[in-house]
């Protein structure tokens, strides 16, 4: 991010006080990022997202007697367009894959280091996801197959194996090198995906993938 452009604004929602309030400080020393509140309730968190704009939330899924989903439900009702990445300690497969076909962008789970968070918030405001790739795989194993109808469309190889690159959390060079193609063949083939599961982004394509094409990665 160049210095002209806008720092991203961030808000926290974390019933854990310590936690929260150590994240903003360390946060806030980034560059190309700014804390702009820490909300332990979600009433808290509502009162933000209508009067601020936020670029990303930084999720607990445990808010006390909430949780993650009904902070996304609310969001959703309130319009929010920003990305939402998951900052947990734990969270079950069939909860996650719910909160996933709702649009969020990642999960991080907190026994991590604090400098992979920052990784992980820069790769989701780039626009892509990011999972630990043994918990992903626990998740395409418990996401619902739908029956193949005629929307459900059969993959090519190149777009299976692009498509498990966009799973693994790389990005486009990433996933070039490794299938050793030119970059912009990966981003033909991500078109081609897009146009195939009517989808606009990454994350809603890690949703789609989750939901009906799981069998073929």
């Amino acid at each position: 991010m160049s210095d002209s452009e806008s720092p991203a604004r961030i808000l926290l929602v974390d019933d854990h006080a310590l936690f929260r309030d150590s994240l903003a400080r360390f946060l806030d020393g980034e560059t190309g990022l700014k804390i702009v509140g820490g909300c332990g309730t979600l009433e808290e968190a509502r009162d933000f997202l209508r009067n601020d704009a936020i670029d990303l939330v930084l999720l607990d899924f445990d808010l006390g007697q909430r949780d993650g989903m009904d902070f996304i439900r609310s969001a959703e009702l309130l319009n929010y367009k920003g990305k939402v990445l998951l900052v947990t300690a734990g969270v079950d497969e069939s909860s996650a894959v719910a909160l996933v076909g709702h649009g969020i962008a990642g999960v991080f789970f907190k026994h991590d280091s604090p400098a992979l968070l920052v990784d992980a918030i820069r790769e989701v405001l780039s626009g892509q996801t990011w999972f630990e790739q043994g918990f992903l795989q626990k998740l395409i194993g418990r996401a619902t197959q739908k029956e193949e109808g005629p929307q459900t469309r059969k993959l090519t190889e190149r777009e299976r194996q692009v498509l498990a690159g966009v799973f693994e959390g790389l990005a486009n060079k990433q996933i070039a090198d490794q299938l050793q193609v030119s970059e912009s063949s990966v981003k033909a083939t991500l078109h081609q995906l897009f146009d195939k599961t009517g989808v606009r982004t990454r994350g809603q394509l890690v949703r789609i993938a989750l939901e009906q094409y799981k069998d073929q990665l």
